[in-house]
This record gives C-alpha cells, structure tokens and sequence, in this order.
C-alpha cells in the first residue's frame, strides 16, 4: 500500500490534553472509543473537553477485522455504576451533546441493552438539558433489545452499517447488511429518534457501490451519515485497499444530500461521532426554520 497521504497527517494530540481527559475518565473508570479504537481525532477531541463514552467495558464479543477494539467471547461483568459514572463526567465536562456507544455483547441475554437504556435515562436525569446521541450495535436483530433503547428515547440513535454488502464477509464477518438496515428502519419508524449511520472507505468498495447503500439507509429513513477514511489499526487487520482523495468525499457528500439526508458529514478524517453535536444542532435548525 502506498505511503500516507498529506491530508491524513494530524497534528500530535497535546500531552496536557491528553492528561486531563485519561484522568478524569479514570477517576470515573470509564473507557472512551477515542482511546480503544485509536481514533485519529483523539487530540482535537480532547483538546475540546469531548470524547465518546464507550460502556460495558473495552472488550468485545466480536472481531471485526477492521476495528482496534480488544475482543474476547468473555468480557468483563457490566458495571452498576456506570450510567451513573457516564453522567457525572459529562457534567464535569460541561457536554451538551453527549455520545454513547459500546461494545458488542452477544454474551449478555438482552445484548446489553438495559444497560444502554438505563445510561440514557441516567444522563437524563442528571443531566436534563442535554442532548443524547447512542451508537449502538445489532443487538442480533432482536426487537425487544432494540425497543427497550428506543423507549429511553435518545434524540439521535445511530448504527453503523461500515461498508458496501459485497464486503461484510470479510469486514464484518458476525454482522448482517439486512439485520443492520431493518435496525435503522425499526428505530425510525419509532418516531421517538433521528437515525444515523456511517461508513468506512478505502476498503475496495466501488463509488457506485457507497451511492447504494446511501439509498438503501434513506429508503430505511436514516436522516444523518458520516462517511470517512478507514485506517488499518495493525499488520493483523484489514489493509486499507485505496486512500480516498477528499474531491471524492465532496462528490458522495452532494450525492448524499441528493438522496435527501438531512445531515451529512464527510472527510478522510470523518468519524461517527465527528462534529455530532454540530450536525444535531443543524438538522433541529433547519427542521425548525421549515415548520
């Protein structure tokens, strides 16, 4: 694979920054998808007093071939604590918008979703003001797991699809394209949500390929899409196939909003949670200005 290109380097995260957020997180024995997925943002993030909670530990059920997180078919045992925890430390922070996500936990009976409904309503509660954003996994297709995070009602509950279908055997081998979207299309046609989803590029997909899948998630009602570079985590994961030239970004982004997205956000540097709040915000707007 080539040599990196000039619009992937970032600036080194600032040690001070990265000081702060680890100890703060850790008096709250919280992990982060910035710090277990090596997210390339970590320093800008940080540097802004934000992060993504990531809840019921940092090891994960499942191995995708692209993702930095740790797997195990057994994790550690969830902790009580931890909506409460999560809600604390954004309060510490002073976040606005704040944004959950996990790990997969296919060893759990409900998948963990208890655990994501309770963070949600703890948030709520000692955080009122504030808005909620849950990246969630498949929950294995279950509805009752699905509808017990859609009843805590978060304003935005999205699932990343990551890639074309043509790939998920070797990307996401315990994932399902159809399971995925029909998630997407249960919690929206809930009401109770704005949907979102992301995908990775650079992984051999074809343009035309990403153009479908954007349909497929706007036929399933999905109002919000990130759409960024992946980056090969180690030698043991998934190379990346191409480096996609930021024009391209800009092309599928205009494509996006063609298909009728409310919000998208688009960029090598683009992560699922990337400027989540300014996308919220932008979509409550725009809804409000057209009423």
């Amino acid at each position: 694979m080539q040599r990196k290109p000039s619009w992937l380097v970032v600036p080194a995260p600032k040690r001070d920054d990265l000081d702060w957020m680890q100890k703060l997180l850790g008096e709250g024995r919280l992990h982060t998808v910035c710090e277990s997925a090596d997210c390339p943002n970590i320093g800008e993030c940080f540097s802004q007093k934000t992060c993504t909670f990531m809840i019921m530990g940092n090891v994960c059920t499942r191995h995708c071939r692209f993702c930095a997180v740790n797997s195990s078919s057994l994790p550690l045992p969830l902790r009580i604590d931890e909506p409460k925890a999560v809600a604390e430390t954004a309060r510490q922070l002073g976040l606005q918008h704040i944004v959950v996500t996990s790990v997969t936990r296919d060893d759990l009976a409900d998948d963990g979703a208890g655990h994501f409904a309770a963070t949600i309503r703890t948030i709520r509660e000692l955080c009122p003001a504030v808005t909620i954003e849950v990246l969630v996994p498949d929950f294995r297709g279950k509805e009752e797991c699905l509808r017990q995070v859609v009843e805590a009602a978060p304003h935005v509950l999205s699932h990343n699809m990551e890639t074309v279908p043509r790939l998920y055997r070797q990307v996401r081998p315990q994932a399902v394209y159809e399971r995925s979207l029909e998630l997407l299309n249960r919690a929206g046609q809930s009401g109770r949500s704005i949907t979102k989803s992301g995908l990775m590029l650079g992984l051999g997909e074809r343009y035309e390929e990403v153009v479908q899948v954007m349909q497929d998630l706007r036929t399933a009602g999905c109002r919000m899409i990130t759409l960024g570079q992946y980056l090969s985590p180690s030698r043991q994961h998934i190379p990346v196939a191409e480096y996609i030239h930021p024009a391209v970004f800009q092309q599928l982004e205009q494509a996006a909003y063609a298909l009728g997205f409310g919000q998208v956000v688009a960029g090598p540097m683009v992560r699922s949670s990337y400027h989540s709040a300014r996308s919220f915000n932008n979509l409550r707007s725009t809804a409000a200005s057209c009423k």
